[in-house]
């Protein structure tokens, strides 16, 4: 890691306070509130999450609410407790239990909605088919799906017995399946026939048959029937899914587990080597995501909230199934593409389904810009009071977009910074008590204490870049990586001794809000200045030309590294060498000279993780004419990436 500090380029004026009306039917509805709890939560840490914990049902009351052996942390230590049944049971002896609990629409059109009773009925008769199968507690479950509720059900089902579930995005291929399905040393695999995307059918069995013939320790594997597309099925290994849960009843109880029993594990792609198992513990996940999901969505009773991420990412988890389950909300599942069959398949499903709360990720919004306004102008969206964004920074102009054409200028913006590590949000505005400013994820929640450090661990001034680092341990912190505990000190907490390392750089304003800057790994080094990538695309994209844009350096004799951009043109622009030099002019004039781009690549995609974060190391590669190196399973179109090869010879 670098000695030196990150150079903060990006400069934003505009501020968007909390409407009055917002605010007065706010759950946190003024400053003065917020700062209250802010307070009693550094004063009092532990009293702060317990008084939280106690919200939800417990078992066995805990005797210690936090046993923390730098860098290992226990959380309710001694308490017992259940996610699934504080996600459905709870909810069974009010209204809740007729209330929607999964909305769901598949690609072809299909909707499906699941009361919280009927989600009840449907994970009980799961979990007993897991345990007819010899299936028990502190066994791993490898999940392998499309966006249909079973997938939310299986998770459940697993939870409820004490399961471990390990959810693979059902876009991986059969390699990196078998890899995690290895490493987590999973007895069942649960899989569908098939999953539609972008009208074509995704062989999830198929790929499955293929990790299968390496993968010893999977004994069975339980077949949903989604497409009906024909399937090799292996008897008696092979079961499907219908044929078994006609046999079960529907009541299951559920598991009385420690508060640090492991609920799930899922892996995150490392810059090289073997992808990491991310491991959750019950207790300290269910009372972070539970309080995360109510407050920075300033959740209702009667909200409809949709979060269009895919469950087999950890924003999938927290906030498709667990967070809004835990506050007895309506949560909605898409199964498909957002441009399938048209560009304007997320405003419909808006529109149809009245969603009041819309959460997705900057690149999905870059995507929205790239396709022009007029889809999302064709559908009536009044029905949205809160926006969000997770995943990566969201540049200011992206920002404005959806601020205009999605809120229609009246729905605040919770820009959320948190990770797969951190597995619930953990720096975000609260949004009836925080002006909001486009680009910044403002201030850490109550509870959440980071600092924007250099090398040494020492704070830095106001304004200047450095690492971002969390400072105190929190109850969805990751637990460690599965097998491999060195692994998870050396990586999280060995960079900055005492301090958990996020990898990210950042910077703290006047006012404390925290800018994020990006991956440290994406930092350039320019004639001695150090910048954020983040700026430079954000400078970039408020060209009106521009779409889309990464940022990576490449080794350079004189400079030490020269920055070349790989552009996604706005609907309706051509490429021209003219362009190419009114964006570097453009850089020049936001930024500064020295932040000017040495290269302009124009391009119709980027290399994407299928979370829909770009791979910018493969661009890194790929700028500096190298092979590329390390974990690629979670790029979504490789030929993205052949495309860009091809361009540059």
């Amino acid at each position: 890691m670098a000695e030196t500090h990150i150079e903060s380029l990006l400069k934003e004026q505009r501020i968007f306070p909390p409407s009055p009306e917002f605010s007065k039917h706010a759950h946190i509805h003024s400053l003065e509130v917020y700062d209250s709890i802010t307070k009693r939560a550094a004063e009092d840490p532990e009293g702060y999450w317990a008084d939280i914990a106690a919200e939800l049902d417990w078992f066995e009351p805990w005797k210690k609410v936090l046993e923390w052996d730098s860098p290992f942390a226990k959380w309710f230590v001694g308490g017992k407790t259940n996610i699934a049944f504080n996600c459905i049971d709870r909810h069974l002896s009010s209204a809740t239990k007729n209330k929607v609990a999964i909305l769901w629409e598949g690609e072809p059109g299909d909707v499906r909605a699941l009361s919280y009773q009927m989600l009840h009925y449907e994970v009980c008769r799961f979990a007993n088919v897991l345990k007819s199968l010899g299936i028990e507690k502190g066994d791993r479950a490898t999940i392998y799906m499309g966006m249909v509720p079973e997938l939310a059900i299986a998770m459940l089902a697993c939870a409820r017995i004490g399961v471990t579930h390990n959810v693979v995005f059902g876009g991986f291929s059969a390699e990196a399946l078998r890899d995690r399905i290895n490493d987590s040393k999973s007895r069942v695999l649960i899989t569908a026939d098939g999953a539609y995307r972008r009208g074509a059918i995704v062989p999830l069995k198929k790929n499955a048959d293929e990790a299968l013939s390496g993968a010893p320790s999977i004994e069975r594997v339980i077949v949903y029937k989604r497409t009906g597309e024909p399937v090799n099925m292996a008897p008696p290994r092979d079961l499907w899914w219908h044929d078994q849960v006609a046999k079960m009843a529907g009541v299951c109880p559920a598991e009385r587990l420690e508060a640090e029993h492991p609920v799930f594990m899922l892996y995150t792609s490392g810059t090289t080597g073997k992808p990491k198992g991310v491991v959750h513990a019950t207790g300290g996940y269910m009372t972070n995501v539970y309080i995360t999901t109510k407050w920075v969505f300033d959740l209702k009773d009667e909200d409809t909230f949709w979060c269009s991420a895919d469950v087999g990412w950890v924003t999938g988890h927290s906030y498709i199934v667990y967070g809004p389950l835990l506050n007895g909300a309506t949560s909605v599942m898409y199964e498909g593409a957002p441009n399938y069959p048209e560009p304007d398949r997320f405003w419909s499903i808006i529109e149809k389904f009245k969603v009041n709360i819309f959460y997705t990720a900057p690149t999905a919004i870059r995507s929205f810009i790239k396709w022009g306004d007029l889809w999302p102008a064709k559908h009536d969206l009044s029905s949205l009071r809160l926006l969000g964004t997770v995943g990566e920074p969201i540049n200011p102009e992206a920002w404005m977009w959806y601020h205009k054409n999605i809120g229609r200028d009246r729905c605040p913006i919770v820009d959320t910074w948190w990770q797969t590590e951190t597995g619930a949000i953990m720096i975000s505005p609260i949004p009836g008590a925080l002006p909001t400013k486009p680009g910044s994820a403002t201030r850490p929640l109550p509870g959440v204490v980071v600092d924007v450090v250099d090398r040494q661990g020492k704070s830095v001034g106001t304004n200047q870049g450095g690492f971002l680092v969390i400072k105190r341990p929190w109850p969805s912190m990751l637990r460690t990586i599965y097998g491999d505990p060195e692994r998870y000190k050396k990586q999280y907490w060995s960079e900055i001794p005492g301090m958990y390392f996020t990898g990210d750089g950042a910077r703290c304003d006047e006012d404390g809000y925290l800018w994020i800057m990006g991956r440290i790994d994406d930092v350039i080094n320019v004639s001695g200045h150090r910048i954020g990538t983040m700026e430079v695309e954000s400078s970039l994209v408020s060209h009106p030309t521009v779409a889309e844009a990464a940022v990576v350096g490449r080794p350079d004799e004189l400079k030490g590294q020269g920055i070349v951009a790989f552009v996604t043109l706005a609907a309706g622009h051509q490429a021209a060498p003219a362009l190419k030099e009114e964006l570097k002019g453009h850089v020049a004039k936001t930024i500064g000279g020295f932040a000017k781009p040495d290269e302009i690549r124009f391009t119709d995609a980027l290399p994407k993780t299928r979370s829909g974060k770009i791979m910018r190391r493969l661009l890194r590669d790929l700028a500096s004419g190298q092979a590329t190196v390390g974990d690629t399973t979670t790029l979504e179109d490789f030929s993205v990436l052949t495309k860009l090869r091809e361009e540059e010879e």
